[in-house]
C-alpha cells in the first residue's frame, strides 16, 4: 500500500510541475480493460473534430464488488504532450471535472467487478481549443489518488493533411521500411513552416514517434517527405490470441485450465520470426475486443484469466530485455510488459490477467539503455505489415498561447 501510495504521488508531483509527458498510464492495480475511444470508432484513437457532435467513450472494470467515488478531469497539453498554462476556461465551455457515476455490476463471474462507463465531454461542454489532451481519472476528494490517465485529442481539420506510404527514399533495406511523406494544403490559411510541427506515429507506439522535417513546397502544398526521420522499420503482422471460450482452446491458446478459482490461458509457444517469411493475417494492429463465447453480455460476464506467455531461448538476451506492446500493456516499455528469463525452462515468461476476448501484440527487444524497441530482433521487418500511421498537424505563432491541433489524418499501409 505504501508502494502505490508512492508511486501516486511521485507521478501526480511529475505531471503538476509539467517535468513529465502525459502517458497513457494505469497506476491502480485494480484497474482493468481501460479503452478509451471516439463513439462509434472502437479502433481508432481518441479524436474530436472541433465544432462537431463527436463524443469519446471512456470504459474500465475495477476489480472490486463494490464501486468507489471517482472524479475525471481534463487538462489541456503542448504538442510534445506536457501539461501547459491553459485554464479550464481557455479550452472548453463547461465544467473540466465531473464525476464518474455510471457503472454496473459483472455476474455470473468468478471474480467481481465494477464495469464504468463515460461519455466525454458532458453534453452540456464543448471543447474551444484544439489541441492535445490528458484526462485523470481520480478518487473523489483526493485529486492525488490517480487511478489512470489517457490522452486524447481535438482537431480543427481546417487544413488538408494527406499522407502516402512508399518504400525509403534512400534506396537501403527498402523491403524492411516504410517511409511516410505528408502534404499540407493550407486551404486558404497562411502557414508558415517555422510554426508548424508535424508528428507520424505508427499505430500507437508512443516510442517511436517522429517528428517529419519541412522539406519544401509542392503545387502549393507544404511536403514533408524524404528525410530520414520519415523512415519506419515496418515490423511484422501482429501476433494475436482469441480467449472468447473459457472451455476449448482456440485461436493459439495450448489449453486452458482451472485452478482454485482462478482461470488459467496457456498461449502456444511464442516464435522468434526474424528470419520467417511474410504471411498475411488478419490482426488489430494491437488492439483487443472483449468477447465471451457463451454469454449474452461480454461486457458484464466475461471472466477474467491468467494469460500465460512464453518465448522459447536457450539463453537471455544480455543487451536488452524483450516485451509484450500492445493495448494490453498500454503500449508501454515498463516492468509491466516485460517477459522475464526463466532458466527452469529455458524461455523468457510472461503472466498478464486479462478480459475474456481477442488481443493482438507484439514482442519488442528494448536495447539497454534505449527508450525505443526494436523489431527486427523477434518479429522481422517486412514492407508489406500494414501498419497504420497516425498523423497530426500541430501550430503555435507568437500570437497563441498553447499549440493549436490543425488537422488529423490516419493512412493504412501499404
Amino acid at each position: 500500500m505504501r508502494r502505490i501510495l508512492s508511486i501516486l504521488l511521485t507521478f501526480t508531483a511529475l505531471c503538476t510541475a509539467g517535468a513529465q509527458q502525459a502517458a497513457d498510464v494505469v497506476i491502480h492495480p485494480d484497474v482493468r480493460t481501460v479503452a478509451f475511444h471516439t463513439v462509434g470508432s472502437p479502433l481508432d484513437q481518441p479524436l474530436i473534430a472541433m465544432g462537431s457532435a463527436d463524443r469519446l467513450l471512456l470504459t474500465f472494470d475495477l476489480l472490486a464488488d463494490q464501486p468507489l467515488p471517482l472524479r475525471y478531469s481534463i487538462r489541456h497539453c503542448s504538442a510534445d504532450w506536457r501539461p501547459d498554462s491553459l485554464e479550464a476556461f481557455d479550452f472548453m465551455s463547461g465544467f473540466p471535472e465531473a464525476d464518474l457515476d455510471a457503472y454496473e455490476f459483472s455476474f455470473t463471474t468468478l471474480r467481481p467487478y465494477v464495469h464504468y462507463s463515460q461519455r466525454i465531454p458532458e453534453p452540456y461542454a464543448e471543447f474551444t481549443h484544439s489541441g492535445n489532451y490528458l484526462l485523470t481519472v481520480f478518487l473523489d476528494g483526493n485529486p492525488d489518488s490517480i487511478l489512470f490517465t489517457r490522452r486524447f485529442c481535438v482537431a480543427e481539420q481546417a487544413v488538408g493533411l494527406g499522407a502516402l506510404i512508399d518504400r525509403p527514399f534512400d534506396g537501403a533495406d527498402i523491403d524492411a521500411r516504410q517511409e511516410v511523406d505528408a502534404l499540407v494544403d493550407p486551404r486558404g490559411l497562411q502557414l508558415n513552416p517555422i510554426y508548424l510541427t508535424l508528428t507520424a506515429q505508427q499505430n500507437r507506439r508512443t516510442d517511436n514517434l517522429a517528428t517529419l522535417q519541412f522539406s519544401g513546397y509542392d503545387r502549393g502544398r507544404l511536403a514533408f517527405r524524404h528525410r530520414p526521420c520519415n523512415i519506419f522499420p515496418a515490423g511484422n503482422i501482429f501476433r494475436f490470441f482469441d480467449a472468447a471460450n473459457i472451455r476449448t482452446p482456440i485461436y493459439n491458446i495450448a489449453r486452458i485450465e482451472h485452478l482454485g478459482g482462478d482461470i488459467f490461458a496457456i498461449l502456444r509457444p511464442e516464435e522468434d520470426r526474424s528470419r520467417s517469411v511474410f504471411i498475411h493475417e488478419t490482426a488489430l494492429n494491437g488492439g483487443m475486443k472483449v468477447n465471451a463465447f457463451d454469454r449474452a453480455n461480454p461486457t458484464l460476464e466475461a471472466e477474467y484469466l491468467w494469460v500465460n506467455f512464453s518465448l522459447p531461448m536457450q539463453q537471455p538476451f544480455l543487451d536488452g530485455s524483450v516485451h509484450i506492446v500492445g493495448d494490453l500493456t498500454d503500449w508501454r516499455l515498463d516492468s509491466l510488459s516485460r517477459m522475464e528469463y526463466n532458466p527452469a525452462y529455458r524461455a523468457y515468461t510472461k503472466r498478464l490477467l486479462l478480459k475474456q476476448g481477442y488481443y493482438s501484440y507484439q514482442l519488442l527487444f528494448l536495447p539497454a539503455g534505449a527508450a525505443q524497441g526494436q523489431t527486427t530482433r523477434l518479429e522481422g521487418d517486412h514492407r508489406q505489415a500494414p501498419n497504420r500511421y497516425t498523423l497530426r498537424l500541430y501550430q503555435r505563432t507568437p500570437s497563441d498561447r498553447a499549440d493549436r491541433l490543425l488537422a488529423v489524418s490516419t493512412v493504412l499501409a501499404p
